[in-house]
């Protein structure tokens, strides 16, 4: 082993002061390489986004002229559809007016329309009245995280708008109001949180190369077609806002869809670089898939939409950060000026916290009014009452999927695994075998072995037990990773070294008597290594993620998965494990249990010369039915953006010799 000279007081004292029992089997202090080891990934993580951010903003420098910022727009809009998967081909809307509400100064239309066959969606149409003569601008509005109530909590807007002369249709995303995609037996919502839904749908539909924003966003177009179908409202010219989640989705809207003229997002828009270093990633279709590591920042959805007018809607105290939200609208502004309509270009700021506030209301009609109708002014928003939500509810019983023959977006996602299979079948049939792993690695993210780090390791403490010892070491896996790792040798060394991962840290299973000592008393050189936020180096895992939240959507807002840098952490490990007789190197036997087995089956694949067995113990072992049920705790971690366009799991194991392969009890 090579032993690193600054190490050895930190031994010394290790030995001199050996740690209290709870604590016996730590290998790493409680401050480590720039702060505590449960943050490792994390800082791992930040210091690679800032790297991206830094050499996003030296792109969007680069940007000189008109010439450069077309040619911007149509790369970043190219790289943003291809990340969200595409686009289905348009099907008949089969819109249904179902019921009229007469307000004061404007009337509400309660309207169903399908965006996908029988994926129903309900909006409510804010009208101006009907004595004011038509047909009037249209636009589209997004709600934000309204949980239960949907759109009917932003029916304030609508009503401002439509009051001032523009109609407004609100409908409910996914996940929220009247499509609640996950139902109970008695028809109510399965979770009472719109982001705990859709990051659900989120997990199902990474598998496929989606993304839960590919729904939504497809929703948002659909509604557009919708005012389409209108002759009261103008045609080709609309607008477009939300708040919050709906304004992520009006930023994403806006710079798809070409027939948005005039939009207003709010609290939402901000800039990675202030981002990065906080703890809050959104839900699901707020993280696209490889986002930040290409260099798509909130401000390039304003960006390439240029020099079509543009409003941003911000609120002082906002958890949003306003300083973010001001980058953004200086680099935006920068963008308009060299495109000849600095005019376009605008932001408001309230003294109020985060949603669709007064003033913010206001802001937006006003500027509607001014891009859509030519009239300039303020307005002010008197008193205006809301209808309760079941005046506004436009199916039977509060639910669109409880209509026959409603399908849902895991649905959709079922019907792109069996549309995938066939190519997968081909893709692994026995003399296409080398190109399947291929694939694997490319899209999982599998470095080759000989491109992956030859591990040190530091020793850094030593315990005695009856038959063997245990001997504490660090490995280094890449620059910013350190696996802490126990090294159990036998007295005498009779069998095969075996890698033993567990997916609730290395000290799991390690206790006397334990399946460690079993193996280790029958002469096994064990190592028992955590892996990337796992154990000392993780964070205590959220239940029904299996992992950090933040972590696991920045590394995916990154390009990487867990699946991926996992594998290539037990890569690093085994290759270690193998050379440490270095008389006589050896394939070795690899141990995974529970959430460490997708990585492990990953890394056996792709390296088999590195492993005589492999043996997996309450792992996962195929990815469809996630798919079709997301809500299975701890499968968000184990996600592989696309992977079922080529492989899933079950791939992986029937491409490990059944001799060298050992699949036991809870797997599935």
């Amino acid at each position: 082993m090579k032993i690193r000279k600054a190490w050895l007081c930190f031994f010394a004292l290790l030995i001199a002061c050996p740690a209290a029992s709870a604590q016996e089997l730590d290998v790493l202090p409680d401050l480590f390489e720039g702060g505590p080891p449960k943050e490792m990934t994390t800082r791992y993580l930040r210091n690679l986004a800032r790297r991206a951010v830094e050499k996003r903003r030296l792109t969007f420098e680069g940007l000189k002229d008109a010439n450069d910022i077309k040619a911007y727009q149509q790369r970043m809009r190219q790289q943003f559809v291809e990340k969200l998967g595409g686009f289905p081909d348009k099907t008949p809307l089969n819109a249904k007016i179902v019921g009229t509400i007469k307000g004061d100064g404007y009337r509400v239309e309660n309207v169903i329309f399908e965006s996908r066959p029988k994926h129903y969606v309900a909006a409510n149409f804010y009208l101006p009245d009907a004595g004011r003569k038509g047909p009037h601008p249209g636009a589209i509005l997004s709600c934000g995280h309204s949980n239960l109530s949907g759109k009917a909590a932003y029916q304030l807007a609508g009503i401002l708008a439509a009051k001032h002369g523009i109609a407004v249709l609100c409908y409910d995303p996914i996940g929220q109001g009247e499509r609640f995609q996950m139902l109970n037996p008695d028809g109510t919502p399965r979770y009472r949180l719109s982001t705990s839904e859709h990051s659900y749908v989120g997990v199902s539909c990474i598998l496929v190369g989606k993304n839960a924003a590919t729904y939504r966003i497809w929703d948002g177009m659909r509604a557009l077609d919708y005012l389409e179908t209108r002759p009261d409202i103008i045609k080709g010219k609309y607008g477009c806002t939300g708040i919050s989640g709906g304004g992520t989705l009006t930023e994403y809207l806006m710079a798809l869809d070409d027939r948005i003229y005039c939009a207003a997002p709010g609290c939402a828009p901000s800039h990675f670089a202030r981002q990065v270093d906080k703890g809050g990633m959104g839900d699901a279709e707020q993280n696209i898939f490889g986002q930040i590591a290409w260099g798509l920042d909130h401000p390039d959805f304003t960006i390439m939409r240029a020099p079509r007018p543009t409003l941003i809607l911000a609120a002082t105290g906002d958890f949003v950060d306003i300083n973010g939200t001001w980058d953004l609208f200086r680099e935006a502004s920068r963008v308009y000026a060299k495109l000849g309509h600095p005019e376009r270009m605008a932001l408001v700021e309230t003294d109020a916290k985060h949603g669709y506030s007064k003033g913010l209301r206001e802001g937006m009609t006003a500027w509607m009014r001014r891009w859509l109708l030519g009239v300039e002014g303020n307005v002010i928003e008197t008193n205006i009452k809301p209808h309760p939500v079941a005046e506004l509810r436009c199916s039977p019983k509060g639910q669109v999927q409880l209509l026959p023959g409603a399908r849902t977006v895991m649905d959709f996602n079922m019907d792109l695994v069996e549309k995938y299979a066939p190519a997968r079948k081909d893709l692994w049939r026995l003399e296409n075998r080398a190109r399947a792993l291929a694939e694997v690695r490319r899209i999982a993210g599998i470095a080759p072995l000989e491109k992956l780090p030859k591990p040190s390791a530091r020793p850094v403490g030593k315990i005695e037990r009856p038959g063997y010892t245990i001997e504490k070491i660090i490995l280094d896996s890449e620059p910013g990773i350190w696996l802490p790792a126990l090294y159990f040798q036998p007295v005498k060394a009779t069998a095969p070294r075996i890698l033993y991962v567990h997916g609730n840290g290395k000290a799991t299973d390690t206790g006397p008597g334990g399946p460690i000592e079993k193996l280790v008393l029958q002469g096994h050189p064990v190592l028992a290594s955590d892996i990337r936020s796992c154990g000392e180096i993780g964070p205590q895992p959220a239940k029904e993620w299996g992992g950090s939240f933040y972590e696991i959507f920045m590394a995916y807002k990154l390009g990487k998965s867990f699946v991926g840098m996992r594998a290539e952490d037990i890569l690093v490990c085994a290759r270690f494990l193998s050379e440490a007789d270095t008389k006589a190197p050896a394939p070795i036997h690899l141990i995974a249990v529970a959430a460490a087995g997708p990585a492990a089956l990953h890394a056996a694949a792709v390296e088999k010369q590195l492993f005589a067995h492999l043996t997996l113990r309450d792992s996962m072992t195929t990815w469809i039915p996630t798919v079709r049920d997301p809500t299975s705790p701890g499968q968000l971690v184990q996600t592989v953006h696309g992977a079922l366009q080529a492989y899933d799991l079950a791939d992986l194991l029937a491409s490990v010799p059944k001799e060298s392969l050992t699949v036991e009890a809870g797997s599935k």
